[in-house]
C-alpha cells in the first residue's frame, strides 16, 4: 500500500488561525492554477476525485487537508496565478500562502507543481523565494511531461535543475505525468523520506 493510498479528506481552512493543531507533520502541494496540481495529487493517491479538478482553474480557494494516517497530512494549497480571480481574493490567497509557507512549523517539505512546458514562471519563483529561508526541502514535479517528446522533456528537466541549483539548493526535480502515471513512485519516495526524517 502506498503512502497516499489511505488519503482521506480532513479539513479545509481559509484563515491561518483555523489551521489544525494536530501535532503531526505536513507536506504541502503548491502550483499555478493550470499546472495540474489536483491531477498530480489524485494520481499519487490513485483516486480520481480526492483533490478537485476543474475545467475552471483557480477553484481551490482554501487550504485543504488530507489525512494520510499516523498523524501525517497532505496539504493542498490554493492554486496561484489565475487572472480571473478578483484582486482582493488574490491578495488574501497570497497572504495566506506566504504566511503558511514561512511560519508553519508542522510543514516538513513543499512539492511545487510546474507545467513542464512552462516551468519556473515568475510566480513559481516567488513561491520558492517565500519558502527558501526555512531551509526545508522542495521537490518540483514537472507535470504534463507526456505532452513533450522524450528529448524535449529531458531538456526541460536539465534546464530546471540548472536554474534551481543556482538559487535554491534545497530543491530536487523530476518529470511527472498524471496521464501516463510517470514519476509517481519517485515522488512518493521523496515525500515518504520527508515524513520519516522526524522533526
Amino acid at each position: 500500500m502506498g503512502l497516499f493510498s489511505k488519503a482521506t479528506f480532513f479539513t479545509t481552512v481559509n484563515h491561518l488561525r483555523d489551521l489544525p493543531l494536530h501535532g503531526g507533520r505536513e507536506v504541502a502541494f503548491a502550483g499555478r492554477s493550470n499546472a495540474g496540481k489536483s491531477s498530480a495529487i489524485n494520481t499519487l493517491a490513485n483516486h480520481t476525485r480526492l483533490a478537485y479538478t476543474s475545467k475552471t482553474p483557480g477553484r481551490t480557494q482554501h487550504i485543504n487537508y488530507f489525512s494520510l494516517g499516523e498523524n501525517r497530512f497532505l496539504v493542498d494549497l490554493p492554486g496561484y496565478g489565475y487572472a480571473k480571480v478578483p484582486p482582493e481574493v488574490r491578495g488574501h490567497w497570497e497572504g495566506l500562502l506566504s504566511q503558511y509557507l514561512q511560519t508553519r512549523e508542522a510543514l516538513c517539505g513543499l512539492v511545487v507543481i510546474m507545467d513542464a512546458r512552462h516551468p519556473l514562471t515568475e510566480l513559481d519563483q516567488q513561491m520558492l523565494d517565500w519558502f527558501a529561508p526555512t531551509g526545508k526541502p522542495v521537490h518540483v514535479l514537472l507535470t504534463k511531461s507526456d505532452k513533450l517528446s522524450r528529448q524535449q522533456a529531458t531538456m526541460a528537466l536539465n534546464h530546471v535543475k540548472l536554474r534551481l541549483a543556482e538559487r535554491f539548493p534545497h530543491c530536487s526535480v523530476q518529470l511527472f505525468s498524471s496521464l501516463n502515471n510517470i514519476g509517481a513512485e519517485e515522488a512518493e519516495a521523496v515525500i515518504a523520506g520527508w515524513f520519516a526524517a522526524g522533526p
